[in-house]
């Protein structure tokens, strides 16, 4: 089918410019594997998402409407940073008090260890925020269930770093660049790693350690990790 060029390993000299073929031929390969596998993981990741949604339809109406009796909205969206650095409506299950951010400011002011914890985890283990049944969501991670709706629409995928604010990419440093080239995912490395023992700078690392390693059964494997990781958080909690 195809012709092998007899030429294909010879040293091309140009003007100040020598380019051996073969290593151009490689790094074309190596962006067709990237690109197909792209791709796989992309019709991977709407197939499950349409059959979870048709699946847990049921259960997902039924939080909806315990959340409503409470006086706020079902789901709410978030500000994240996606793909390429491009912000997107990141989707949960509200947990929270209608004033969270007002809440959150007056703790933070009282309490010194809680705003040195906020500053190195972005996350409090005693969140005054959070409802009572938003703390029975939070400890089952099925809050997050709604991002499935973002896996659809394409700002996420199941396995990628956990999406960020936008005022948490300096904490990236140089490594900003191996965020932006992937979806994030509903789950991801740092995620089945201790998330709740481990500081931002840690975060960072397992994120750019995912990217640069990412296949799709190092995905599958996070998946099976991800299920027995929230069993025991939530038992630990």
């Amino acid at each position: 089918m195809f012709e092998v060029d007899p030429m294909a390993s010879e040293v091309v000299n140009a003007p100040g410019l020598t380019l051996n073929r073969n290593a151009l031929a490689q790094t074309t390969m190596r962006r067709i594997t990237r690109r197909h596998r792209a791709f796989g993981k992309r019709a991977i990741d709407i197939l499950v998402a349409l059959t979870a949604i048709l699946l847990l339809s049921p259960l997902l109406v039924c939080i909806a409407l315990m959340i409503r009796k409470g006086g706020t909205a079902a789901i709410y969206s978030h500000r994240r940073v996606g793909r390429r650095g491009q912000p997107f409506p990141c989707y949960k299950f509200q947990s929270m008090v209608a004033n969270a951010d007002v809440i959150l400011s007056e703790h933070l002011a009282a309490n010194p260890a809680a705003a040195e914890e906020w500053r190195l985890k972005r996350k409090l283990k005693v969140d005054p925020r959070v409802t009572r049944f938003g703390r029975v969501l939070r400890e089952s991670s099925v809050d997050e269930l709604p991002q499935l709706f973002n896996i659809l629409r394409g700002d996420m995928s199941f396995v990628g770093p956990r999406p960020i604010m936008f005022e948490e990419l300096a904490q990236y440093g140089h490594s900003v660049r191996d965020y932006f080239a992937v979806r994030p995912g509903l789950t991801g490395l740092w995620q089945v790693s201790g998330r709740n023992t481990l500081d931002f700078s840690e975060r960072v690392e397992f994120d750019q350690h995912y990217v640069r390693n990412q296949t799709l059964f190092y995905d599958l494997t996070i998946i099976l990790r991800t299920v027995p990781e929230v069993m025991w958080r939530r038992r630990t909690s």
